[in-house]
């Protein structure tokens, strides 16, 4: 499959700098959106080590003996979900490392979701909770499902969707990348289709919008190339309280 994308990253309207970092690989169709925390210095080196090691790390396993970009009949039968969560892994390590070696940037970690696609398979690789949705035709479907407090309260049945929106907790996340030596990667696939929309954003999005919202720009816009921005701007116009950051993956016959 032939596969269109686009990418963009704000600061937001509350704070004054941005810990987001993203990834758009177009020749390995990889694309990784990662959330930074840590303070000013920590958050962003978490974020861009992330990405950075993501990549290098698929490449470096794409020349290897057993590349696991090499297409398989079937999702099970595929090597990325294991390259993905290798590399994912790697960069928990790279960022750990480094702040073991740098006192100032002691505690920090990212969020990491991470998409590969590959002809008619797509494999994600998820730490966090930087979210991936599915957009296919009048359907949108969260896949990746939360590493967070008021996730782990939601599904406890201690409270309600609506009430986490609104939560003191909700940016308390359970997993992170880099905040310590190992984590534990959620990697998930689907059979994509022509026309499927895969987007990927931080919570700064996810926190602002609702998923129709999200539907809505994916199918009011007139280019793909448009709908990071108009995300972003919606964002914005709610207050902007975290940094914004949005990758839509396209991908076609």
């Amino acid at each position: 499959m032939k596969v269109v994308s686009a990418g963009l990253t704000d600061v937001g309207r509350k704070r004054n700098h941005n810990e987001d970092s993203f990834l758009i690989d177009d020749e390995l169709q990889l694309y990784v959106v990662a959330d930074g925390m840590g303070g000013h210095a920590g958050g962003g080196t978490a974020s861009r080590i992330a990405v950075e090691t993501i990549d290098k790390e698929l490449r470096r396993a794409r020349e290897g003996r057993d590349n696991p970009f090499v297409t398989t009949s079937n999702l099970q039968d595929a090597l990325l979900p294991d390259a993905l969560r290798t590399a994912v892994e790697r960069a928990c390590l790279a960022i750990f490392t480094t702040a073991q070696e740098d006192p100032r940037l002691s505690g920090m970690g990212t969020t990491v979701i991470s998409l590969v696609v590959r002809d008619n398979q797509a494999f994600f690789a998820h730490v966090g909770d930087s979210r991936a949705y599915l957009v296919r035709g009048p359907l949108i479907q969260q896949i990746s499902e939360d590493h967070s407090l008021v996730n782990e309260q939601i599904k406890a049945g201690m409270i309600t969707p609506e009430e986490a929106k609104h939560s003191r907790y909700k940016n308390i996340i359970t997993r992170s990348v880099g905040f310590e030596e190992e984590v534990q990667v959620d990697v998930m696939g689907v059979v994509a289709e022509p026309g499927d929309v895969f987007l990927l954003c931080s919570d700064g999005l996810a926190n602002m919008v609702e998923d129709r919202e999200l539907h809505e720009a994916v199918q009011a816009s007139a280019t793909l190339a448009d709908v990071p921005k108009r995300l972003i701007d919606l964002a914005n116009e709610r207050g902007g309280d975290d940094n914004i950051t949005v990758i839509v993956v396209q991908v076609s016959a």
